[in-house]
């Protein structure tokens, strides 16, 4: 927990803790920048057998993408367990994505990319809802309340309400052969 988060007044039920955890941070996009970090730290190592044919990928950039593979999981879970700094782990996503596409195999065969570049765009538009304000009214005992309408005619129900009009000139109005130079500084709004 973060010194921004209010801590809650009460638990929450036992199946319902995952949800409220899930909601208070960038989840998804934490979701997809691990995601990301699958076909780019794998492909480079990786081979593929089909039957007695074995397809391997091995590049010389293999640290590389290693790299980039383990700084995107990390920033996945950077995503989940530290939502403040979510736009620094969303923009440092995205640009690990753009230097895996000739690091890693075109970005892990291009999936890796796109999920990198998702997940940080997502981690970088998420924002905290905002806080729930706590009324008298959820003090109650469960009980329905209800309002009681006074029937006094002399208060009108609505009040009028003043439209702002057009500002008027400080000066008076600007022709063609005057100008407010205010001791000869103008001002610019």
């Amino acid at each position: 927990m973060s010194a921004e988060t209010p801590a809650s007044r009460e638990v929450p039920k036992k199946e319902n803790r995952f949800k409220v955890w899930r909601q208070t941070r960038p989840f998804w996009a934490g979701l997809f920048t691990i995601i990301a970090s699958v076909p780019i730290a794998y492909l480079p190592y990786g081979d593929v057998r089909l039957g007695n044919i074995t397809l391997a990928m091995a590049t010389t950039a293999g640290a590389g993408a290693l790299i980039i593979g383990v700084l995107l999981f990390t920033l996945g879970l950077t995503m989940w367990f530290q939502p403040v700094v979510r736009v620094f782990a969303g923009i440092a996503a995205i640009v690990l994505g753009l230097v895996s596409i000739p690091v890693s195999n075109f970005g892990g065969l291009v999936i890796g990319f796109l999920f990198a570049l998702v997940g940080g765009g997502m981690s970088a538009a998420w924002a905290p809802a905002p806080p729930v304000e706590e009324t008298d009214d959820a003090e109650h005992d469960g009980a329905p309340v209800t309002f009681e309408k006074t029937e006094d005619a002399s208060e009108p129900e609505t009040e009028p309400v003043m439209a702002a009009g057009v500002p008027e000139q400080a000066h008076g109005p600007a022709t063609d052969t005057t100008t407010d130079a205010n001791g000869g500084r103008n001002s610019a709004g």
